[in-house]
């Protein structure tokens, strides 16, 4: 069956199809005021009336919390906990700020709502409540209009008997309830309750947009790009939305780890720039996990992809500050009206840049199928550089330099900040601005090699037809060093892996192709925070490892507890591999070489070749400078720069 792979950003909608042994790609501009018009364009275009399987991430529960567009939403909880949401915790993330204002909870006061009863950190039942004492607060949602509801009661995760109560007593309200429990069952009560308030608040516009696309698709199979790295059945997704909140830059990383491990390469530095923004994470071996996420100033706890993001992609806007320097971004100018080059927009962004320097060629710009107005930009980036009594190439050249800082940036967050070094990582660039700023960012790192896989433009929806299926489960124990044998760690780990193993068969996972990784979340005694450890024979002396390299060291001798367990439930789908070529000549083919331009590095002009990507086969080399280009990307290859293309069509650039 024809196999579709679909990815939502800020400007460009991506494609990517098999069928059999062929295999296609596709882009066009997104539709911000309604996502689906793009996506449903597209499938449209690429399976007209034919049968197909669907895989799609999705910005539409990203952008319902940023752009706080969510559901009107209400938050039940235990009485004198109502304002939870908005005490939070104690963290300054400004500290010298003395006019900081603290992020507004998603609920206003009035929608905070507590009810009585009450159960204790063991799970035992505090204070009984009944049915009949809800009956108030059935009368105060009715009246209040409200679209969703998040249940976070006090130790659900120890015993979910309440929250299970109230989710059946509410239902005939016919409004969607988001329960605690089964959203993050852990402890930490601020945290518990904001993952849970998230989902309710973006669950009922995700749910909309899905079914939308369930509707008038037709797709036979229909999944969803889950944070985590895996993907999930849309209607799952649209239960537990907060799963989706990173689900595009997620899908990059998981086809960055698995291209990188068919080549060989296992310490990569993903670098995803798009049209909005540019996404890092560092993968040492395996896809980061992280629990400690933060969205728009909010905790979402699910596990996700570790990945690091800034405003900095071809659609940054260039301005002046306040105090008269030049800034690009965080401000995009998105898909409409998108950047001057693209016809309607009037602002100069990062892509209006390269273009002026050369750096993209007009008549390959999506294989020719995008027209971009060049005298447009000269124009205008003209009448700017005299506004800041600059040169054009010096305006031109500053503006990709401010942006390139800015994703350099990025790039240490995740790496030197964490004790690794960017010199042994390899980076892997990809997204549709991502070739033509891979090398200066890798010069700027001092980073020895560049990786460009096939289609970089489209990488992120070809990443989730490569994922696979992936829940996630918790639940918190406290477990002391002493107490916890392996005979009672798998018994805690039993009802999880039983709950997996069900859930993956519901979801068309057949059981010989589950795998089950269980996890553990350990510290030190009396530490605030957690790592992540493989529970394995040796996860004791594991932690005190990842505690060395994470904070400088290690004390053995102290006591150290298991705070949660995890696991994570993979299902295995058949992937197709991919085949390597056979070894041609060193130089390219003469179809490969589509003419000359100019082009403009470190203020100096190249006579730069131009080359058809699609032309190229394992064995060939070229020497830049060099404009290499195909359908989703264009790839920079500067002076001094060198690149070859391995087995799998996969370009690796390397300084002279």
């Amino acid at each position: 069956m024809l196999l579709i792979g679909v990815d939502t950003g800020g400007t460009f909608t991506d494609f990517i199809w098999q069928d059999g042994d062929q295999s296609g790609e596709y882009k066009l501009l997104s539709t911000p005021h309604n996502p689906a018009e793009a996506v449903l364009a597209g499938l449209q275009h690429i399976a007209g009336k034919r049968a197909y399987q669907l895989v799609h991430g999705s910005t539409v529960a990203t952008n319902a919390l940023l752009e706080k567009k969510g559901a009107r939403t209400a938050l039940i909880t235990n009485c004198g906990f109502e304002d939870v949401i908005e005490i939070a915790r104690q963290n300054r993330p400004a500290l010298y700020d003395l006019q900081v204002k603290k992020n507004p909870p998603l609920v206003e006061k009035e929608l905070r709502f507590g009810i009585p009863g009450r159960i204790g950190p063991g799970g035992e039942i505090l204070e009984s409540f009944s049915a009949d004492d809800l009956e108030p607060l059935r009368r105060q949602l009715a009246a209040a209009d409200v679209e969703s509801l998040a249940v976070s009661l006090l130790f659900a995760f120890s015993n979910p008997r309440h929250e299970e109560l109230v989710g059946q007593e509410l239902a005939n309200l016919g409004l969607p309830i988001s329960l605690s429990h089964q959203i993050l069952a852990e402890f930490r009560e601020y945290e518990r309750t904001s993952t849970t308030l998230i989902n309710a608040y973006v669950s009922p516009k995700m749910d909309c947009y899905l079914g939308q696309l369930a509707d008038e698709s037709g797709a036979r199979v229909f999944r969803i790009m889950q944070s985590n790295g895996g993907s999930i059945s849309a209607a799952t997704a649209r239960r537990e939305s907060v799963r989706t909140i990173l689900s595009g830059p997620a899908g990059g990383a998981v086809g960055a780890a698995t291209i990188g491990q068919q080549s060989g390469y296992e310490k990569l530095i993903t670098f995803d720039m798009g049209g909005t923004s540019t996404d890092v994470a560092l993968i040492d071996g395996k896809l980061p996990l992280t629990t400690e996420s933060t969205i728009a100033g909010y905790p979402v706890k699910v596990p996700m992809i570790d990945i690091h993001t800034v405003g900095a992609g071809g659609g940054s806007i260039a301005r002046l500050d306040r105090g008269g320097s030049l800034q690009v971004g965080p401000e995009s100018a998105g898909a409409d009206p998108g950047p001057i080059c693209y016809g309607k927009g009037e602002e100069l962004t990062v892509t209006d840049a390269n273009l002026y320097l050369g750096r993209l060629i007009p008549e390959h710009f999506l294989g020719g199928g995008m027209q971009l107005q060049t005298d447009k930009v000269k124009k205008k980036l003209e009448e700017f550089a005299r506004q800041l009594q600059l040169a054009p190439v010096e305006l031109a050249e500053g503006i990709l330099a401010v942006a390139n800082s800015a994703m350099e940036g990025a790039i240490k967050k995740i790496s030197v900040e964490r004790g690794f070094d960017p010199r042994e990582f390899s980076l892997f660039s990809f997204g549709g601005a991502g070739g033509m700023h891979a090398v200066e960012l890798a010069k700027l790192l001092q980073m020895p090699q560049v990786i460009v896989p096939t289609s970089p433009g489209i990488l992120s929806a070809c990443g989730m037809l490569m994922a696979d299926v992936i829940k996630d489960y918790s639940q918190t124990v406290m477990l002391a060093q002493e107490d916890a044998t392996p005979q009672l760690l798998n018994e805690l780990f039993a009802p999880l892996q039983q709950q997996a193993r069900n859930d993956l068969q519901q979801e068309g996972v057949a059981s010989e192709r589950i795998e089950l990784h269980p996890l553990l979340d350990m510290r030190y005694c009396g530490q605030s925070f957690e790592l992540l450890v493989d529970y394995a024979e040796d996860f004791l002396a594991e932690f005190h490892r990842q505690h060395q390299r994470a904070y400088g060291y290690a004390s053995e001798e102290k006591a150290v507890e298991i705070v949660n367990l995890r696991l994570r439930a993979f299902g295995r789908p058949e992937h197709q591999q991919p085949t390597a070529q056979p070894p041609a000549e060193e130089q390219p083919v003469k179809e490969a070489f589509l003419g000359q331009t100019e082009t403009i590095f470190t203020g100096k002009t190249y006579r730069t070749e131009v080359i058809d990507r699609a032309a190229l086969q394992h064995g060939n080399r070229l020497a830049g400078p060099a404009i290499i280009t195909e359908y989703s990307s264009t790839t920079v290859l500067p002076p001094d720069w060198n690149c070859t293309v391995d087995p799998y069509g996969h370009l690796l650039l390397t300084k002279n």
